[in-house]
């Protein structure tokens, strides 16, 4: 009796390096698209392998070679239909990384002492302008970016870059105002633009009161690296988005906090 070749069994710290690697990254994958239209493609596509195997095991050649030269584009039609899943896990990426993320360690490290202060400084005008439109239950969507990215805001924004003052945020989103009806989009450190026209969210499972503004402030937010402040015109309530999920019934102190971290 021939001797088992156990080999193949032995495992080294490169292999439980690689299970783990490719283990984060089915998650971060799965985490950007779950509760998407994303999840029905990938469904579809899996369907359409088996398919394509049980025909190859039948000889059905016609239906073989036309299910083959559509997996022939596959890579290419990945990219295109996932361009916006592909989009987010870079960003992902790029948001956790160590660097990134300890940015306000580097800061101080390096002199920057004042940097919170200074930033709540910032944050409370529109902290003021939350309150004042909570009260009088005025809708308003203000969304903050790192990164200013003029191909995806200015085709569907007027340009202000302005100073971020509560007036003017009151203003824009005051119910006569040709300018409410949209987002206001805030980076480094000013109004950039406002009445933006923003992607709607694709996730099919949110709550049923959710109008368009709540599904623009998560759509924005699932495409790219913003984060987005919501005020229901209903309630007044105020909700908080961030990577494609919302936070419900924000306090002022909940909503400084959160701010002064991502903003």
């Amino acid at each position: 009796m021939k001797n088992l070749d156990f080999d193949f069994l032995k495992i080294t710290w490169i292999d439980a390096i690689d299970v783990i690697l490719v283990a984060i990254i089915i998650y971060y994958i799965y985490s950007l698209i779950r509760n998407t239209l994303a999840v029905n493609l990938i469904l579809g596509m899996v369907i359409i392998v088996l398919v394509y195997y049980i025909v190859k095991g039948l000889h059905m050649e016609l239906l073989e070679a036309i299910i083959n030269k559509f997996m022939s584009v596959g890579i290419l039609a990945l990219v295109i239909i996932f361009q916006p899943e592909i989009r987010r896990f870079l960003l992902h990426i790029g948001k956790t990384t160590f660097l990134q993320k300890n940015k306000a360690w580097w800061g101080y490290l390096f002199g920057s002492k004042n940097i919170e202060q200074d930033n709540l400084l910032r944050i409370k005008p529109i902290i003021d302008a939350c309150k004042s439109m909570k009260k009088s239950r005025t809708g308003a969507l203000i969304v903050f970016v790192k990164y200013y990215d003029d191909e995806f805001f200015t085709n569907s924004c007027e340009i202000i870059d302005s100073k971020i003052s509560k007036r003017l945020l009151e203003s824009i989103f005051q119910k006569h105002s040709p300018l409410h009806d949209g987002a206001v989009v805030i980076s480094e450190n000013k109004i950039k633009s406002a009445s933006c026209i923003l992607p709607l969210t694709d996730n099919n499972k949110l709550p049923a009161q959710f109008g368009l503004r709540h599904r623009a402030g998560i759509g924005v937010s699932e495409s790219t690296d913003a984060v987005a402040v919501i005020i229901s015109e209903e309630t007044g309530e105020i909700a908080y988005a961030k990577q494609g999920r919302v936070r419900m019934n924000v306090s002022f102190g909940e909503l400084e906090k959160l701010l002064n971290k991502d903003f």
